[in-house]
């Protein structure tokens, strides 16, 4: 539970300084790192979808729909946790739970969720990102390498 709670803070005083103390949407772009064809910069986009931006209808509650159906899922998380086995599938789940509810938090607040982190190499963009869906990604990296890689216990 500690690790959702780091994440969903360090997620939102992220977005609070891209929006309020950077005020990112007025600058559009913010190169941070630009080594040969490796490129890092703070661009400005307002997800109204999903991952990748799929399912960004414009309709009125479309952010109130995908706000109930991520909480959903970190409800169901959050009974997963309570039975984890293992710390690092605790700590995966925290951040998934995290980054799950930091993003609810800009739905509600916003109707999209504040993405700012733009990755980009050898001519290939990444989709650009928040701390928040890096949580998640990650969180369910560790969750897939647990699943296929715990060994049973003994017994």
């Amino acid at each position: 539970m500690l690790a959702a709670l780091l994440l969903l803070a360090a997620d939102q005083a992220s977005k609070w300084w891209i929006l309020e103390g950077l005020r990112l949407p007025e600058l559009r772009s913010v190169p941070l790192l630009a080594a040969g064809p490796l490129g890092l910069d703070l661009t400005m986009v307002w997800n109204r979808g999903v991952t990748f931006g799929l399912l960004s209808g414009e309709g009125p509650l479309n952010h109130v729909l995908l706000a109930l159906l991520a909480a959903a899922i970190a409800a169901f998380l959050l009974r997963w946790l309570a039975r984890a086995e293992t710390r690092p599938v605790a700590v995966a789940l925290g951040a998934v739970i995290g980054g799950a509810i930091g993003n609810v938090i800009d739905r509600l607040r916003f109707g999209a969720v504040v993405d700012f982190i733009h990755a980009h190499a050898w001519g290939w963009s990444w989709y650009v990102f928040n701390v928040a869906d890096a949580a998640i990604v990650c969180g369910v990296a560790v969750l897939i390498a647990d699943a296929l890689l715990r060994r049973p216990a003994p017994g």
